[in-house]
């Protein structure tokens, strides 16, 4: 499954406001300039997403999981490996006793990192594509990819289409490798197409 060159510019451009408002949003809470890079974005079928992750991660993984409803439904998700989860939440925070991403103290943080990040990006959907969302209470989890996955999968049969989104966290002189996967059904994911599209033409005609 492929986006067009258009589609795919724009949604870039969404989803990097998105990542603007988190990055500004992590700066505040932490103390340092965090700034995130213009995200790579791919679509693919459902089935294809476990594969693809299992390339590039290895190992458990820490994700945090918000479920969204509305006129655009599905599950997002921020994804890191253990290494990534570990020195983001060294980085992020200033306490010593923060020793591994996977302990009670680094899931806190990466908790409240992925909370802020997924509401920044689909919020996003609310304000500039104006269609309602509403979000549930975020969930983490840390688990291998293939169970994450299955986990996600089994509370719904409706989601077909994965967006996943490669970035790059930037703090403190470091850069932390995460992936954000926004998971959708047919009928979301073609009214998100539809509004990007309208969004486009309001963009035009300012």
């Amino acid at each position: 499954m492929d986006l067009t060159t258009q589609q795919n510019d724009a949604l870039t451009e969404l989803i990097n406001i998105g990542f603007g408002r988190a990055a500004s949003a992590l700066s505040d809470l932490s103390g340092f300039r965090v700034s995130l890079e213009v995200p790579r974005i791919t679509m693919h079928a459902i089935e294809q997403i476990g594969p693809l992750i299992g390339r590039l991660v290895t190992g458990e993984v820490a994700s945090v999981n918000q479920v969204f409803n509305g006129a655009i439904a599905g599950n997002a998700l921020l994804m890191l490996d253990e290494r990534s989860a570990t020195m983001l939440s060294r980085l992020l925070s200033e306490d010593s006793a923060v020793t591994g991403g996977f302990d009670a103290s680094g899931q806190e943080i990466i908790m409240e990192v992925g909370n802020i990040l997924l509401n920044a990006c689909l919020s996003v959907f609310g304000d500039l594509l104006q269609v309602r969302v509403s979000f549930a209470v975020p969930r983490l989890q840390v688990a291998g990819i293939g169970s994450t996955l299955k986990t996600l999968l089994s509370e719904s049969d409706a989601l077909r289409h994965g967006m996943v989104i490669h970035t790059h966290f930037h703090l403190r002189a470091s850069n932390v490798t995460g992936y954000l996967i926004i998971i959708l059904g047919i009928s979301s994911f073609e009214r998100m197409l539809q509004e990007l599209q309208n969004w486009e033409k309001r963009q035009i005609s300012c």
